[in-house]
């Protein structure tokens, strides 16, 4: 069996004063105070502040990343029913003017005249304001309010491959979503109760070549708020994992590795999710939906296949009773990025 991971209660550095991995700061916590004061790596930091929102009938992502040389924004929706799906990226090169914040829930602005996407945080809530002026020929503007319950716990972990490697990532499940995303006359409006916000916040040292999956879902079942994050290969062997289950906003760390089962041929097969050595996790997730993203600008070559469906099975909890998951929407991902 894997063993147990360290868990940080206070607040910590991720990087030392040579900008190498801070080894006090290797574990996870159940609050952000993980803070990434990343510096030097020229052309390896890899920053990124991905938002995720499940409304009832409405897809809504944006993404504010910077990669050291270049800024990259994106923004993308997909309606469930009709499946009507588009996705709209600016690259910045260089991006000197968009300054990413060490804190996890630091705001942070993406503007100039093609789309504006701002992240303000203020009183226990995240305001995800975006407005772009041609997103598939028509005028979109969102106006979401994201609640950060004050008791909520969240995933807070850094990976360690080495002092020079490393990754910093936040991972907020379940949040209450409120507001609207209009799209030309189309209106989508999010009522809390039953819209949900993901935030993946990542800050880390990064090697030329990766390749990462990432499984989520953050949903009302039985009445609960539950949420899930699965990740694999990058966190492989590490002796750290990004795997958690959220119910009403208590985190359940999961302290295995998870393995992907999935045909990278044709995404649109049923993965299969399970624990490395346990029967702790054991899930399908069968998509309904598949996005391809590339990005292929000078330095950056990345290629997502980012699939939206549904999980079934049953997360064993700490207590030996299973949680059972049934038809619940979320998204996994395989993601291969030459950076």
């Amino acid at each position: 069996m894997q063993h147990a991971e360290r868990e940080i209660t206070e607040p910590v550095l991720l990087c030392d004063k040579k900008g190498q991995l801070n080894p006090g700061a290797i574990g996870y916590a159940r609050r952000p105070i993980i803070q990434s004061n990343l510096k030097g790596h020229f052309m390896r930091k890899k920053k990124w502040n991905y938002w995720c929102v499940f409304g009832e009938d409405l897809l809504f992502s944006a993404t504010i990343s910077h990669l050291d040389y270049a800024a990259v924004c994106f923004v993308y929706m997909l309606d469930y029913e009709t499946q009507r799906f588009y996705e709209k990226q600016i690259t910045l090169p260089i991006g000197r003017k968009i300054k990413m914040p060490e804190d996890v829930l630091g705001n942070v602005k993406f503007m100039n005249e093609r789309m504006s996407v701002q992240l303000v945080h203020l009183q226990g809530e995240t305001h995800l304001s975006v407005t772009i002026p041609d997103f598939d020929s028509e005028v979109l503007h969102a106006d979401l309010h994201i609640k950060h319950p004050a008791q909520d716990e969240s995933l807070n972990v850094v990976i360690p491959r080495s002092r020079d490697v490393f990754q910093f990532t936040a991972k907020h499940h379940s949040l209450p979503t409120a507001g609207f995303v209009k799209i030309g006359s189309k209106r989508y409006d999010f009522n809390p109760d039953y819209s949900f916000a993901v935030l993946d916040y990542g800050r880390g040292i990064w090697p030329r070549e990766a390749q990462w999956n990432w499984a989520m879902a953050s949903q009302r079942a039985g009445g609960r708020r539950i949420g899930l994050n699965f990740g694999g290969k990058w966190t492989d062997g590490t002796g750290m994992t990004e795997n958690a289950v959220f119910i009403d906003g208590k985190m359940m760390k999961i302290h295995e590795d998870v393995l992907f089962s999935y045909n990278p041929s044709n995404y649109m097969e049923p993965w299969k999710i399970k624990t490395r050595f346990s029967d702790k996790v054991s899930v399908t997730f069968t998509p309904f939906f598949e996005r391809t993203a590339t990005t292929n600008v000078q330095l950056v070559q990345t290629e997502v296949h980012q699939t939206v469906g549904y999980f079934n099975g049953r997360i064993k909890l700490d207590d030996g009773s299973f949680l059972l998951i049934r038809q619940m929407l979320g998204c996994s991902e395989d993601h291969i990025a030459k950076w």
